[in-house]
């Protein structure tokens, strides 16, 4: 029995990363021999173990045998005859294919190593094509390292078109699409995802309310970027920087802009209350793919409110009360927050713009923080009742806010 640290701790060190999960591959062993040795078996599928101490899966080298469409028509066959090179050879990409012994030898039947060096992301083998997941762990794969230089290689590019085409795509269940999608858009480069899904035509189908804003026109005045579709590729991306591995940020920085892409035509490149023309868009994105509801009512508040929170200066104070109010905002403060920083993203994710200074955010905040210090106990409600009550509290808390300016 031969055990080997595989894919993304072998890939990350390699690359400088801090690592997260070590996955072991077992060479030559068989599920009674690992029972026999304390190990915890997991899943239905195939077989896993956890190891007894450190509680890390082990998995017995396997192949697998395309059965049916989709990424769920898979049959697997682990036993002692399988090597290691043989379980490689089932994985994505090169720079996941990389086993490495316990004495810190490193088999690499593909070259994965060398596409490190290259910072190439390239397909194993044609298998890759019988598991549509893999073009979006290749996006996703592409918005975590493509600040690192990395591309994807010509051929495999070509391979996720010929995928597409092919309607692999089509068998992919909503889960698994917003999975992987949340992953992404906590990555340090979004926009990768996106533009990686838009070359191999995967963009329009899995996600065509964003697909529709490439090529819709903004006002260059406003947009130097034009493209309300590169806009929103940038905004994601300033939504990474701005709040780091925070995909909710992400998804509302994603889904801000939707209604852009229903602007009349004869009224381009203004877009005349695109806001509320995003809202059935984003609602429609949210239903099919099962998104979270605090997802949701982010992406929500956002899309109907960002352009309020960049005229905040022009508000009277009882429109921003009002907007506080309609975000949830004194109920759950941290929406606000929040909603200042997607406005933030949306602002400076524009060219030329990415060091701009947005005041709004912080002053959004501090009008929030300003009107939640009034409470009903520091009013006078002597004789008020019911519906009473919540008037003067609007109206202690609207000159809080005045106040606050």
């Amino acid at each position: 029995m031969r055990i080997y640290l595989v894919g993304g701790a072998v890939r990350d060190r390699l690359l400088g990363r801090d690592g997260g999960d070590r996955d072991y591959v077992v060479v030559g062993a068989t599920p009674e021999r690992m029972l026999a040795d304390g190990f915890k078996p997991v899943g239905k599928d195939f077989p896993v173990f956890l190891h007894p101490r450190s509680g890390e899966e082990y998995a017995l080298a396997r192949t697998e045998r395309k059965t049916a469409p989709g990424y769920h028509g898979f049959v697997f066959h682990a036993d002692e005859s399988v090597t290691l090179e043989d379980d490689l050879a089932r994985r994505d990409f090169t720079i996941n294919a990389i086993a490495e012994a316990d004495d810190g030898t490193l088999v690499d039947p593909f070259g994965g190593v060398q596409d490190i060096e290259r910072r190439v992301l390239r397909h194993v083998s044609p298998a890759f094509a019988e598991d549509p997941v893999r073009i979006l762990r290749g996006a996703r794969f592409l918005a975590r390292f493509a600040a690192q230089g990395f591309t994807i290689a010509p051929e495999t590019l070509a391979l996720m078109r010929d995928m597409v085409a092919a309607g692999e795509v089509d068998h992919l269940v909503p889960e698994r699409v917003w999975q992987e999608m949340r992953k992404a858009l906590a990555e340090a480069m979004p926009s990768a995802f996106i533009g990686l899904l838009r070359d191999c035509g995967a963009l329009k189908k899995l996600l065509s309310e964003v697909d529709a804003l490439f090529g819709v026109p903004q006002r260059v005045e406003f947009h130097p970027e034009v493209d309300a579709g590169v806009h929103t590729q940038m905004v994601c991306d300033m939504a990474a920087r701005l709040a780091p591995g925070n995909a909710r940020i992400g998804f509302a920085a994603l889904t801000h802009d939707l209604g852009k892409a229903l602007t009349p035509t004869e009224i381009l490149p203004k877009h005349i209350e695109h806001e509320r023309a995003g809202l059935v868009p984003v609602r429609a994105l949210c239903e099919r793919y099962k998104v979270p509801n605090d997802f949701r009512e982010l992406a929500v508040i956002a899309c109907r409110e960002h352009l309020n929170v960049h005229r905040l200066d022009e508000l009277r104070p009882e429109t921003v009360h009002d907007l506080i109010a309609r975000c949830d905002g004194f109920r759950q403060p941290e929406r606000i927050a929040e909603l200042a920083l997607v406005c933030a993203a949306d602002k400076r994710g524009r060219l030329g713009l990415q060091e701009s200074d947005y005041p709004q955010a912080a002053k959004l905040v501090a009008l929030q923080q300003a009107a939640l210090a009034v409470t009903v106990a520091q009013i006078d409600i002597s004789g008020l009742q019911g519906p009473d009550i919540g008037i003067a509290l609007r109206k202690a808390r609207i000159a809080a806010i005045e106040n606050a300016r």
